[in-house]
């Protein structure tokens, strides 16, 4: 699947919900079977770390390999969707201005702040750490929960030996992703605060959400 740009019509002044999340911050809330979810990268190259769960039972959540395998691709855009890890449809990218996000890279941790760059960096905070935040303070998920995820706006390339490589952003200031829900989901983002890879040129900055019915 290539990258294709798709611009959404959607106006934000007709949205249900707007909010800013700060930079390193998380972010839980449900969005409803045919509504949709717009993710804006206000400041360009900021990663949105994301994962997804049904909100009828959150044990069925997005699986990363069930999605990259049906739609033959490594990357999410526009026409995408994001399968369950029963084989469920859990929600489709109906518009894109980025063109491409990562599902290989994962959520930072302090193990791979650890391995990624210093022992000294174990202890920074993390997106890891914000999932498990944001899940304590919920009450529906827990540790156990918090599995692979999506990076909205991350640019994680595949090199010819099969590793991976973190690298600029591809992303700018005002670009955004679209999801239509496809059944009642509870959304997990952390707004990553990484301060140690290039993927949001090393300072984190706030991210826009929106939803529409």
């Amino acid at each position: 699947m290539t990258s294709t740009l798709t611009a959404s019509e959607k106006r934000a002044e007709h949205a249900v919900f707007r909010a800013t999340l700060a930079a390193g911050e998380p972010w839980l809330h449900e969005v409803r079977a045919g509504q949709t979810l717009r993710i804006v990268d206000l400041e360009g190259n900021q990663a949105v770390d994301t994962l997804f769960y049904s909100l009828a039972d959150p044990r069925e959540r997005f699986d990363p390999q069930r999605t990259l395998r049906r739609q033959k691709s490594l990357y999410l855009s526009s026409g995408s969707v994001l399968y369950s890890n029963l084989g469920n449809p859990m929600l489709t990218i109906v518009a894109d201005t980025c063109g491409r996000h990562d599902t290989l890279g994962g959520a930072c941790a302090q193990e791979s702040n650890t391995v990624r760059y210093a022992l000294e960096k174990r202890y920074m905070h993390s997106c890891r750490d914000n999932f498990l935040r944001a899940c304590a303070h919920d009450g529906r998920l827990s540790k156990q929960d918090i599995g692979a995820n999506v990076n909205f706006f991350m640019n994680v390339p595949v090199t010819a030996e099969g590793g991976l490589t973190f690298e600029d952003g591809v992303s700018a200031p005002g670009k955004y992703v679209e999801l239509r829900a496809q059944m009642d989901v509870i959304v997990l983002i952390s707004n990553c605060p990484q301060l140690n890879n290039p993927c949001n040129a090393y300072n984190p900055t706030p991210a826009e959400l929106l939803i529409w019915n």
